[in-house]
């Protein structure tokens, strides 16, 4: 991967990870590239775990539960202070996205190696976010940019001048939770008194918008890399359609059928977003497109899980370039700078049943990686590893590069047949079967498509 030869300024030289898995390793080693040290926190259920075991050394900071150990904002505050970390990097889920984290870690005097709580808030909102992308001349789903009213006539009226289907969603909502779809005038009542519930109990914050239910769109993501100095570029665009309960399978860069002419506006206005909101760090904006034509739905203001895949067809290690950002380096790109090259595909392997999705904990007997060019493998896992039951069931993401997507595609397909995970249930089969799917090898599939093939393949 292509990266930049300035030396960081010394803003920090040790850097507490605050996650666990997969993502733990992926920052330490690229912290460990730019000679910078690592201490990395762990729960009890974690103790053993390869994230743990590193040179660097580990603090244990509670128990399995995460709200005691990797969303406990104190402990992982303590723990930097006991080793003498100067920087936090929250990676992706637990405290990555806290604005108040965020204003914590800089209170106390350390680097939170992310953006500033300002901009983590303005876009978790997202209501807020939809008035700043507005503003930006970001593209968005028809629907108004405020807060539903209590008013039932009102939301009534709301509904019927977008156009029936609508989608209710909370405000500070994510992870596919606190929305509903409401087909008519019939369902509205219930759906949003279930949904603002459900928002107050999951996010603290009871505000719903609505928006126009689009009815086969397709999932495209925007990567974003932003220095403090108003300096800002995009890396391409991913498409991250293939999704089973809102939640990501398969990731892949580009995005198929998807031509410069249509993206490039698109990407210059996310660019622009991002100085507008003063935005450092690295980003991810999120659209659905539908018949030519891009809507935001939200930023995530953090490392995604899916940024492997434009990794490999930038060149550029994100990881890296999210710690110079936060050691206050220029951002060293230009736009013009940006070549993307290839197709990248990402599966996601986790532990669980491939027809339930159930989790499945236990400990891994026998694991062997596919190896060659072109092929990545990010993972904390080993033979011998206890899979918890207290976390996400991703254990490992096996990526593949080549210079077009059927060879990237054959290649997954050789790769996925290479790996070899036992002593617990994974979602290989339905990995290695979908990959022999005629409509997903054909590429432009909605964000539907996976559901319904699974119901299907799980019948079979």
């Amino acid at each position: 991967m292509r990266e930049n030869s300035a030396v960081p300024r010394p803003l920090f030289d040790t850097v507490l990870i605050a996650n666990r898995g997969e993502i733990a390793v992926r920052i330490r080693r690229a912290c460990h590239a730019l000679g910078l040290k690592t201490v990395t926190v762990c729960s009890e259920a974690d103790r053993n775990a390869s994230c743990s075991q590193t040179e660097d050394g580990f603090l244990c900071i509670g128990p399995a539960n995460a709200s005691k150990s990797y969303l406990n904002r104190d402990a992982i505050l303590l723990a930097a202070r006991l080793t003498g970390a100067d920087a936090i990097h929250p990676g992706y889920g637990f405290l990555s996205e806290n604005a108040a984290f965020s204003r914590a870690v800089e209170n106390a005097g350390m680097v939170f190696i992310g953006p500033d709580e300002c901009a983590i808030a303005t876009m978790g909102d997202k209501i807020a976010a939809k008035r700043a992308m507005i503003a930006a001349g970001v593209p968005c789903v028809p629907g108004p940019d405020a807060a539903l009213p209590d008013d039932g006539e009102l939301v009534s009226q709301i509904a019927a001048d977008i156009g029936y289907p609508v989608i209710i969603k909370a405000a500070g909502g994510g992870g596919g939770r606190g929305m509903r779809v409401v087909h008519g005038p019939s369902e509205l009542n219930e759906a949003f008194t279930v949904t603002r519930e459900e928002a107050r109990q999951a996010f603290g914050n009871a505000d719903l918008y609505m928006e126009k239910f689009l009815l086969h769109p397709r999932h495209i993501e925007i990567q974003v890399l932003c220095d403090r100095y108003g300096n800002a570029v995009w890396l391409g665009h991913r498409d991250c359609s293939m999704q089973r309960r809102h939640q990501k399978v398969v990731e892949e860069a580009p995005a198929p059928g998807i031509t410069a002419e249509i993206v490039e506006p698109v990407g210059l206005a996310c660019v622009k977003a991002c100085r507008q909101i003063g935005y450092r760090g690295v980003g991810t904006f999120e659209f659905l497109y539908e018949h030519g034509k891009f809507y935001f739905i939200e930023m995530n203001t953090r490392l995604q899980v899916e940024h492997p895949v434009t990794e490999m067809t930038s060149g550029i290690d994100i990881v890296q370039a999210q710690i110079r950002s936060a050691q206050d380096e220029r951002l060293p790109l230009r736009q013009i700078d940006i070549v993307c090259e290839g197709h990248s595909f990402e599966c996601r392997i986790n532990a669980e049943d491939p027809k339930t999705a159930l989790p499945s904990a236990g400990v891994i007997t026998d694991l062997s990686w596919p190896e060659g060019d072109g092929v990545r493998v990010d993972t904390h896992i080993h033979s011998g590893y206890r899979v918890s039951p207290y976390y996400d069931s991703l254990i490992a993401k096996l990526i593949v590069h080549a210079p077009s997507r059927a060879e990237a595609m054959a290649k997954m397909r050789h790769a996925l047949a290479e790996t070899r995970l036992d002593g617990i249930s994974s979602n290989l089969a339905l990995l290695q079967s979908l990959f022999q799917d005629p409509g997903f090898s054909e590429g432009e599939t909605d964000i539907h498509y996976l559901e319904q093939w699974l119901e299907a393949w799980s019948a079979s």
